[in-house]
């Protein structure tokens, strides 16, 4: 889709500004290879991405932002590949992790942290740390992650808790479910936008995305900026979220 002429990209005090938006950062290897390039490198110009959309999120009334970095099927792709990636996610948190602090983000990981290297692991906590006095931005980094394990290991967190007479089984509501996942304690993404124009959800908060809105667009992953951002803003303004009612 074209940009139109009169397209304006500065953010707007508008009401239907989403508190919560998740995307999946899908793309990064056809860009690369469109290019002659290897996959890796559409993987760090997707990092570039990143940087634009976290620092514009704040600019557009974003509070939270929801990034999925690297699922639990993405093992299944080439050694290199993904020794390729794993080396990335260490050079981004080395390299933006002041710049970060700087812009007044807070940082969260989820996802399976036992399944990755013990460096990565000190890496994320560290950032965590270092981060969690911020409150311009929380972003969330979704690492090792796929939306029915977290769901199963919420399942079974509790569980314990009722075999320990901890809690009665009665109180296993949905809200409580809700706050044993990953992501407890933050909203629910209200925009899920998926970039390649691929139109699926691939195992990503399933339970959290119930009643948000979805936009899928053309853009590969490196491409999406400032402006495609708020194209996608635009497009979740224009919607009347109705949860299940009717509409007026």
């Amino acid at each position: 889709m074209g940009r139109p002429e009169n397209f304006d990209e500065t953010p707007r005090a508008e009401p239907r500004r989403p508190r919560h938006v998740a995307i999946i950062m899908d793309g990064n290897g056809r860009w690369a290879t469109r290019r002659g390039l290897p996959r890796l490198a559409g993987h760090r110009k997707g990092a570039d991405a990143v940087r634009a959309v976290v620092e514009s999120c704040p600019d557009f009334g974003i509070e939270v932002l929801t990034l999925f970095a690297f699922s639990t099927e993405n093992w299944k792709r080439s050694t290199e590949e993904v020794s390729g990636l794993m080396n990335l996610f260490r050079r981004y948190m080395r390299r933006e992790s002041a710049e970060l602090s700087r812009r007044g983000a807070k940082v969260r990981f989820i996802g399976d942290r036992e399944g990755l290297a013990p460096d990565i692991r000190e890496m994320m906590a560290g950032l965590e740390a270092q981060t969690a006095g911020n409150d311009r931005l929380t972003l969330v980094i979704a690492i090792n992650y796929g939306g029915r394990a977290e769901i199963a290991a919420a399942a079974r967190r509790l569980a314990r808790r009722v075999a320990a007479g901890e809690i009665d089984a009665e109180a296993l509501t949905e809200s409580a479910l809700t706050d044993a996942l990953d992501t407890g304690g933050l909203p629910p993404p209200d925009l899920l936008i998926r970039t390649s124009g691929e139109q699926r959800i691939s195992n990503f908060l399933l339970w959290q995305c119930a009643y948000a809105e979805f936009v899928f667009v053309d853009d590969l992953w490196p491409d999406f900026d400032r402006a495609a951002l708020a194209r996608a803003l635009a497009q979740y303004g224009a919607r009347e979220r109705r949860f299940g009612a009717v509409a007026t």
